[in-house]
Formats: structure tokens, sequence, C-alpha cells
């Protein structure tokens, strides 16, 4: 017997994860629901991927044997109060909420919970997202192979400790921002030489695509890669040096850890 799935918040993220879902064939729309104060946006999911919907978080719990909590952190208390006579012990709690760490969720919860706690990225949006996952104790070993099955359904998932989802958080929650800035910035350098726009984006974004499945598929050190693109006295190395001289991999480093260190300010 397949299993209930429900969402209680609809936004970007949460249609991201519907979609994913639904087009790997991990669960048919018919068996997904989802809740928003939004019913334009409840609506849109609807009639996009023909799921059911309801404007009351209780319907969904009732109903799921799996819930996404897709809601901003500030808000995540506030919704798990709302839910609380509706919860019972064979149900798995799935959260996406940054800096939101499982004992604050227990404690919001106030009641022994099955919980994971996750954080994805937005190419989640074009099956290509990023998952980190961890569980709370309750979790079993089943329930967790079921949740990095509906993660794989968007993307890769992989369980990292706890105190480690900060680091995920900075490296691949947000990374996406990183990226778009360095293809952005990669576009503008070839416009400066000359490219159309849009051609100079195409280009840009084509090489990062490429140069990520690359490290993905081959397996190979990314310096590996990197040195064999860099020819004695050639074009590349002289770019690199470039890169180099102002800083660009402690920017990069110094990114992700301001992210992480935001992600840790906002679990406590």
């Amino acid at each position: 017997m397949s299993k209930k799935i429900g969402f209680i918040g609809c936004g970007v993220m949460g249609k991201a994860i519907m979609s994913g879902i639904i087009g790997s064939g991990i669960a048919a729309a018919s068996d997904i629901t989802a809740a928003d104060v939004s019913l334009p946006i409840l609506k849109g999911a609807k009639e996009s991927l023909g799921i059911n919907i309801t404007t009351d978080n209780r319907e969904v719990v009732r109903g799921s044997d799996v819930i996404f909590l897709v809601v901003k952190p500030y808000i995540l208390p506030e919704a798990i109060r709302g839910i609380a006579d509706c919860i019972t012990e064979d149900k798995v709690f799935i959260s996406i909420a940054a800096g939101q760490t499982l004992d604050i969720l227990a404690d919001a919860f106030g009641k022994k919970v099955k919980t994971i706690r996750v954080m994805p990225n937005t190419p989640a949006q074009v099956t290509a997202g990023m998952t980190g996952v961890c569980r709370n104790e309750l979790v079993t070993d089943e329930d967790l192979d079921y949740a990095l099955k509906l993660m794989n359904g968007f993307g890769k998932a992989e369980v990292v400790p706890e105190n480690l989802l900060d680091a995920v958080t900075g490296i691949s929650g947000s990374g996406p921002a990183y990226v778009f800035m360095f293809i952005e910035a990669l576009a503008d350098g070839g416009v400066l030489e000359g490219l159309p726009r849009a051609q100079a984006y195409t280009f840009a974004a084509q090489t990062v695509f490429g140069s990520a499945k690359m490290v993905l598929d081959t397996g190979m050190h990314p310096g590996v890669l990197k040195d064999a693109v860099c020819s004695p006295a050639g074009t590349t190395i002289a770019a690199v040096s470039a890169l180099e001289k102002h800083n660009f991999r402690n920017a990069v480093i110094q990114a992700v850890h301001a992210c992480a260190e935001r992600s840790r300010e906002m679990g406590k």
C-alpha cells in the first residue's frame, strides 16, 4: 500500500519536492495533499501537479503517513502547535527549516515524534537538488530509507550527522546563490570581451554545468581536473592567477563559513 504524503506549506520548495516525487514515480499525485494559507498558491499547485489541496493543516496531518514541514523557521513553532492534537506516533515529520535543530523541533512538538531534518536546495525545481538528511532516535531505518527515496526523487541526498547540517546549509543549501553569482560574473566577463549578453549566459551556465558533471561522473579531485586545463604559460593559468590574486578561493570559503554561522545562530 502506497504511503500518503502531506505538505504543510506549498511554496516554491514544496512544489519542487512534490514535482520530483511525482515525476520519479515514487508517489502518485492523488497520494499527496498540501496545505497553505494562500488559496491561489494551492490552486496553482493543484492545476500544475494534480495534488489534493486544503487550507487546513490538521487535515493534512490526519490523512498522511509522512508530513513535510515546508515553512519558514519563524513560522514553524506556531504551525506545529496548530497540529499537535493530530499527531500520532506512527507519523514521520520532515522539516526543511534552516537552523531548527532536532532538539528545537522536539520542544515544539512537546512529545515523542518521529522527526527527520533535511536541508534541500532550489535546484530541486529541476530535479537536480542536493539534500542533507539527519534523524532523531525514533526514526527507524525503514523510515529513513523511505525519506531518502523521496529526497532522491528530486536530486541526490546523503545522511550527515546533525552537527554538520549547518555546513551543508553553507555549501549546498545556500550554495546555488553563490553559483548564480559566479555564472553572472562569468557572463559579464564574456560581455566585456564582446559576447552578446544572452550568448554569454549560455556559455557560462553550460560551462558550470559541464564542469560539475565532470567532478561527479569522473570522481576525480577538482584540483586534478583544474590542472588538466592549465597548460604551462597558457591562457587558463593566467586566469587562475588572476582569481588567486583577488582571493577567489578564500572569498568562497568565507561565504560558506558565514552562512553556516548564521544557520547555527538561528538554532540558538
